[in-house]
């Protein structure tokens, strides 16, 4: 289809060139439906990368609840209200123990501002260890842990950047526990830094199946001992489930699970309200009063009534359609999928994920693990129908993350749309 080039300098006069669009030519999205997008001329797309829309695109449970409660009442939490109260049980049931109290808000960014007020109000301290391939939102603070986009480096004394765990290109060649061992060791140096320069260490905010580094294959006992290292300093261990979390990999409901480790705070965004703003907190009771007492937090929409009962929706559809058993078993076979075409193309240097959230990287030489980047496959891609992302340090890896709902037929279409793609390189 050719781009509406009208509709895209009204964009770039109004919105301004900057404002990212995805692919070369962008596409001109205008409705959806379970896992299709179909654009201005009524071409439909697959969509293998939103995981925003969890549950399906407009599924019709949600849309009901949406304007259900919009046409009763819509007013901030400082009244009394039964939503609030029953979707913070509900959510706060699903986490792991100690995990008991909840903030509702509407994105993403404010859940992890949140938690790092709260870790840093807890501790006295202002040090934060995250990745070096990260990225948490775009407020002010959680921007200075956006290294993916500050070249591996945060711009602020505060934050500390450590090497992200991974097996695929392990450090200095090592493999179980040792690499497990030197990457943990890496949180270890950061937080002795932090000693030693008077800041100490509030904790450690991270994906815990490393979305944003490309989905790696973590050396086993790591996670436990890079939280180890940050408690024993007195800091928190925070998981950022705004794309692990949701029966996303399929095992689990949310990714620290698959970690082993419990965080004492997690944040929550994007799947929440299915395409409506809606993001969370949860967190041990005590971190949680503690912040309550001593800061006025209030959140002008978060926690109003039309978000908890979309909130609410988003749940019943996930364990009444049994989302998380699809993403485990459809996952899976996208997986089994994958490995086959790697055994037919050297450009798939690995292929690694959980449930429905698959990374594919992609080398020039298999040996050397020399990068080669994704952008041609991505519109390729685009070109014929499929809509997947990329990630990583070297944006050299396919991003698959379809809603929930995603069948076998429709990873058939993929794998095929894919195996085309790589067969014109």
């Amino acid at each position: 289809m050719t781009v509406d080039s009208q509709l895209l300098e009204r964009r770039y006069r109004l919105l301004g060139k900057g404002a990212p669009l995805f692919y070369e030519e962008p596409v001109h999205i205008v409705r959806g439906e379970g896992v299709w997008l179909y654009d201005a001329a009524g071409r439909k797309y697959l969509d293998v990368y939103n995981n925003v829309p969890t549950v399906g695109h407009c599924h019709p449970h949600v849309v009901e609840a949406l304007y259900r409660q919009s046409r009763t009442l819509n007013v901030h939490n400082r009244y009394l209200h039964e939503l609030v109260v029953e979707y913070a049980e509900r959510l706060t049931v699903l986490h792991d123990d100690p995990l008991s109290m909840a903030f509702i808000v509407c994105t993403g960014s404010e859940a992890n501002e949140i938690a790092l007020r709260m870790a840093r109000q807890a501790t006295g301290k202002l040090g934060i260890i995250c990745t070096n391939c990260a990225y948490h939102g775009n407020t002010t603070a959680v921007d200075e842990l956006g290294t993916s986009f500050h070249g591996g480096a945060s711009p602020s004394p505060n934050v500390k950047a450590v090497p992200f765990p991974e097996s695929y290109r392990p450090i200095d060649g090592l493999s179980g526990e040792a690499l497990a061992g030197a990457y943990a060791g890496k949180v270890k140096q950061a937080v002795d830094e932090f000693e030693e320069e008077g800041i100490g260490v509030a904790g450690m905010l991270i994906c815990p199946i490393f979305s944003g580094e490309g989905l790696p294959d973590v050396p086993p006992g790591y996670m436990e001992q890079a939280v180890g290292y940050v408690r024993a300093a007195g800091g928190l261990y925070i998981a950022d489930e705004v794309q692990a979390g949701f029966a996303r990999t399929g095992k689990k409901m949310w990714g620290y699970q698959s970690g082993g480790v419990t965080p004492d705070i997690s944040t929550m965004g994007k799947p929440m309200g299915n395409g409506h703003p809606v993001a969370g907190v949860v967190a041990r009771d005590d971190l949680v009063n503690r912040f309550r007492e001593q800061v006025m937090y209030f959140n002008t929409f978060g926690g109003n009534p039309v978000q908890c009962a979309v909130g609410m929706a988003v749940l019943d559809v996930i364990e009444q359609e049994n989302l998380q058993e699809n993403a485990l078993v459809v996952g899976e076979y996208i997986k089994d999928g994958l490995r086959g075409l790697q055994s037919d193309y050297e450009l798939i240097g690995d292929v690694r994920g959980h449930g429905l959230f698959i990374g594919v990287e992609l080398v020039t030489d298999r040996e050397e693990k020399t990068p080669a980047p994704a952008k041609t496959i991505v519109n390729a891609m685009k070109d014929k129908g499929v809509l997947i992302g990329k990630i990583g340090m070297h944006d050299n890896v396919l991003k698959i993350r379809p809603p929930l709902p995603f069948s076998k037929d429709n990873a058939d279409l993929l794998l095929s749309v894919l195996d085309d793609v790589l067969a014109t390189l």
